[in-house]
């Protein structure tokens, strides 16, 4: 997305921890290698503010816990840096992404591409069609609280 270099550095401006949560089945598909995947996210965090990349790497028939819709990854992550769940976002374009932030606590942001699938199961916080319009929104809402 062209306006994520500027939205991210505004998010981490204000103070918060900036953390990937991505599912690859296609490495547990045999399709695409783990080691790609870990370069693409390394070329990726070298231009973007980014604090971690947490990765499910499970095909899907597995019945992981951290594959999303479920909320796993979002759970260990907000364990590992001690971070305040309720007071967190989770910004996805994909009704998993939705549906993930939902079941983990934190308040979701849907960027609504258009895309030909079905919707959350519940619907997002905020939703928008730009990174940009969904840091805004979150900033308003740093704002609001303080």
């Amino acid at each position: 997305m062209p306006d994520a270099p500027d939205a991210l550095a505004r998010l981490k401006n204000a103070g918060y921890m900036l953390i990937v949560v991505t599912n690859q089945p296609d490495v547990g598909r045999g399709k695409q290698s783990r080691e790609s995947v870990e370069e693409i996210h390394t070329a990726i965090g070298s231009q973007l503010p980014l604090d971690e990349f947490v990765v499910c790497y499970h095909a899907g028939t597995e019945g992981c816990v951290c594959r999303k819709p479920k909320p796993g990854m979002v759970l260990d992550a907000a364990a590992r840096h001690g971070i305040d769940l309720a007071q967190s976002f989770l910004i996805g374009d994909r009704w998993r992404d939705i549906d993930c932030g939902a079941a983990a606590g934190v308040r979701t942001i849907w960027i609504d591409r258009g895309y030909q699938e079905r919707g959350p199961s519940q619907p997002a916080d905020f939703r928008c069609a730009t990174l940009s319009e969904a840091t805004d929104w979150i900033l308003r809402d740093m704002e609001d609280r303080n």
